[in-house]
């Protein structure tokens, strides 16, 4: 008689029996049924139920090939790039899973294959796809993007268009691909099975230093000034040459300008002709005479403008196209015309010269009250009258050539004043102070003869420093010292031929600016703001 426990392992050996029985001879079994994969088998997400090994690997094949064509997105900065699993050289690796798929349920011992039927019939079974990238693969459409991306930042630009409209260019970012990082980056994804599409490659962002967003702040003029101009042909080119130069000039919040190292060198391949300017207090012909006016007129703009003034030097005589004190006089190695972009904002400064006309405007981003106003006042302190005359001996022109180069020009001291008036209240600020030297008549005086007494004696009168001097040996020769010509001068004594215009004084107008009376000296005359006056001897010209 059996007992209650052998029983029980009767019973469980006997429905083992009646399973095997009703699944078949476990190897007439194999042998019938591998060919066929159980029902409720995926291979990915592909149904592989009652497909051979074979089929089901063709299966697959078929919809990975399908999928090749599939989209993954790559970031690369502000780009999106779209790559396929054909890029990346995508295939399946572990196709060894058809073959476990087809031996489900049909393979080991009889409790191995009851379970596994049990476990397909109630929720059925997925093998997981090996889907790996090609390196190789990878590593060329990465070269391919960078040389389809790789650039260099671009400078942001400003002027204007074919229509006379202020326009920005540029002031892009550049890219440059790391292309080892990026690599790893889509191996990495590939590998890990991550969900998602997106892939962000490794990139170096080269930022310009001049942005567009930065230069479309310029929206607003903060000053402009004009002056007139027209005088010798050589004068005129200098003028709308140096107002070329200074044409477009950007300046980024915190940058500084020095208008000499603009313009400068004064010669002719520079663009500069010969034009009237004062050496050591005689008239010469060098290249650039006129350029100060450049300088001024940008001064009197810079000042509209508000901005920051850093250098700033008067002429040594006055001159006729501003008001005293509101010159800017440069002269290279020694005098110059600076000023910084003291605000929060890109500047830019358009010059043009044409047809007598030289004008300067500042652009910018304005940031001051609309009923703020602004006034720059000149002021005259002192004035002087130019005494005697200056001589200037001509060694190639005879005994008797007398010919007067510049009429006298008075001094003066004057400053410059600024008054902003705002809700209601007016405020003054000294800007500068500049002192203007007076300037004698110069001549020039002939001395070359065929008796050397001559020579000395007109040598010995223009130590002297007197036209009186001069006329008597004209008149005697020489054999009568300019003492006792003096002396013994009566009223019959003839003047020079050339008669000296009145002296120039504060209170008339200057000398028309046809002639070089108007061109500076080069004996100092220098103002630096804050005020700081000062006056020497040196061998500069200013080019005025």
């Amino acid at each position: 008689m059996i007992d209650k426990k052998g029983k029980a392992i009767y019973l469980a050996f006997a429905g083992l029996f009646a399973i095997s029985v009703f699944m078949g001879d476990p190897a007439a079994s194999a042998a019938e049924k591998t060919e066929t994969i159980s029902q409720g088998v995926h291979i990915g997400d592909v149904d592989v139920s009652g497909m051979t090994a074979q089929e089901a690997e063709d299966a697959v094949n078929a919809k990975l090939k399908q999928s090749q064509g599939s989209g993954y997105k790559l970031k690369l900065g502000d780009h999106e790039i779209t790559a396929t699993a054909k890029d990346f050289g995508l295939s399946w690796d572990n196709t060894q899973v058809c073959e476990e798929a087809a031996r489900l349920g049909k393979s080991g011992n009889i409790i191995k294959r009851y379970k596994e039927t049990k476990d397909l019939a109630n929720q059925g079974m997925s093998f997981a796809l090996d889907y790996a990238p090609d390196e190789e693969k990878v590593k060329a459409f990465v070269n391919k993007i960078a040389e389809e991306y790789d650039s260099e930042a671009t400078e942001g630009t400003i002027g204007r268009d074919d229509y006379g409209n202020l326009t920005v260019t540029g002031g892009e970012d550049g890219i440059v691909v790391d292309k080892d990082a990026s690599v790893n980056a889509i191996m990495d994804y590939l590998e890990s099975g991550s969900s998602g599409n997106e892939i962000q490659l490794s990139a170096k962002i080269d930022k310009p230093q001049v942005t567009a967003d930065e230069l479309n702040q310029i929206t607003d003029v903060l000053g402009t000034a004009t002056t007139y101009y027209g005088s010798t042909y050589g004068r005129n080119i200098n003028v709308e040459v140096g107002a070329e130069k200074l044409n477009g000039i950007l300046l980024m919040p915190g940058e500084e300008f020095s208008v000499t190292d603009a313009v400068v060198p004064f010669n002719a391949e520079n663009g500069y002709e010969l034009a009237p300017s004062y050496e050591s207090g005689q008239v010469v012909d060098s290249y650039g005479g006129g350029i100060c006016q450049v300088s001024t007129t940008l001064y009197n703009a810079l000042l509209q403008a508000e901005l920051q003034i850093l250098e700033r030097h008067n002429h040594t005589m006055i001159v006729t196209y501003v008001e005293p004190s509101m010159d800017a006089a440069i002269a290279e190695g020694l005098m110059d015309l600076r000023f910084a972009n003291d605000t929060d904002y890109p500047i830019y400064i358009e010059g043009g010269a044409w047809g007598g006309a030289l004008t300067f405007t500042i652009y910018g981003h304005e940031t001051r009250p609309a009923d703020r106003y602004v006034q720059y006042v000149s002021e005259t302190l002192d004035s002087s009258t130019a005494e005697g005359v200056k001589l200037v001996p001509k060694y190639d022109q005879n005994v008797g050539y007398l010919n007067q180069v510049q009429a006298p020009i008075g001094g003066l001291q004057a400053v410059l004043w600024k008054y902003v008036t705002y809700n209601g209240e007016t405020t003054t600020e000294q800007v500068n102070s500049s002192t203007y030297q007076a300037t004698p008549a110069i001549y020039e005086v002939g001395m070359a003869s065929d008796d050397p007494n001559v020579t000395a004696a007109m040598a010995n009168a223009v130590a002297a420093g007197t036209l009186e001097a001069v006329q008597n040996v004209l008149t005697y020769g020489a054999g009568t010292s300019s003492t006792e010509a003096q002396e013994t001068q009566t009223e019959e004594v003839q003047e020079p031929a050339t008669e000296a215009p009145s002296v120039y004084t504060p209170t008339e107008a200057p000398p028309s600016d046809d002639t070089v009376s108007d061109v500076p000296s080069d004996d100092g005359g220098v103002t630096v703001i804050p005020d700081d006056s000062s006056s020497g001897d040196g061998e500069v010209i200013e080019e005025f």
